[in-house]
């Protein structure tokens, strides 16, 4: 299979939903959330979507790295897919965005939802339990703007089989379920649906996405702890994505920027 990434195809689509959003495919790039921080912070804050054949410093929640496998060799299918979606956004309340984006990308690539969960706040799980990919959203206020800030939707996934050296549980990749998947078959069902999905949420929040998360939820009923030492059983989300947790003490509501959880029993990592 060969890296033939619908670039055409993207730009038509998304600039339909967002007029003059562009496309960039680059073969090596250090981060492309990092990229797109770069470009806001010196005052460029055009639409676009920025997708790297490989990333030699990507990042991911709480500052963790997310690297993309190299690539097999020239011509051949990378084993990852990592893009970053910018654009100006100006919602109401920023509060579930991640979940409403791990909604959207888990029913692009698992519509009959036999496969995929999610693992608050920004992890796409397969139902064992294993990380497919994650999410990393990142604001800035670009320089000499008008006050809007400009948003970074970064996404890696796991096309083929990755490394599972000092780690608990080995990583999932998408071809365990969808054996002819590449990163550009995966980047064109994401792309449309994740943009449409950000703008509703723009517009509504994430009361529209709170069923499709509850659907998918990988925590919700199960005991877990929380990086603070907190243990608890996990009761699904509220109405601004946050996370609810029935402890000794009663239910505690946990903001994303506070903590990070686990199953119980589960190294934190």
């Amino acid at each position: 299979m060969t890296n033939t990434w619908p670039v055409t195809e993207l730009r038509t689509a998304l600039g339909a939903l967002v007029a003059g959003l562009s496309v960039e495919v680059v073969p090596e790039i250090d981060s492309t959330n990092t990229e797109l921080m770069r470009r806001a912070r010196s005052g460029v804050a055009a639409p676009v979507l920025l997708v790297a054949e490989r990333q030699t410093a990507g990042r991911g929640r709480l500052g963790r790295p997310w690297q993309s496998a190299a690539e097999a060799g020239p011509g051949t299918l990378d084993e990852s897919l990592t893009f970053s979606l910018g654009l100006p956004l100006a919602p109401a309340d920023w509060s579930g965005l991640s979940l409403a984006v791990g909604a959207s990308v888990a029913a692009s690539l698992d519509p009959e939802g036999t496969q995929l969960r999610l693992k608050w706040p920004n992890d796409l799980w397969t139902v064992q339990d294993r990380k497919l990919g994650g999410i990393l959203i990142e604001t800035a206020m670009p320089q000499g703007g008008d006050g809007q800030r400009f948003m970074v939707i970064g996404i890696g996934i796991n096309i083929g089989p990755r490394p599972a050296e000092g780690l608990a549980t080995a990583p999932a990749w998408l071809r365990e379920f969808r054996p002819d998947a590449s990163a550009p078959q995966a980047l064109a069902a994401i792309a449309a649906p994740l943009l449409r999905s950000v703008l509703r949420f723009a517009a509504m929040g994430f009361a529209p996405f709170a069923q499709d998360f509850a659907a998918r939820d990988a925590l919700r009923g199960r005991a877990v702890s929380l990086s603070d030492g907190t243990a608890g059983a996990c009761e699904g989300v509220g109405p601004g994505g946050e996370l609810l947790v029935r402890t000794a003490a009663g239910l505690q509501s946990v903001s994303s920027s506070e903590v990070s959880v686990r199953p119980a029993g589960e190294a934190q990592a």
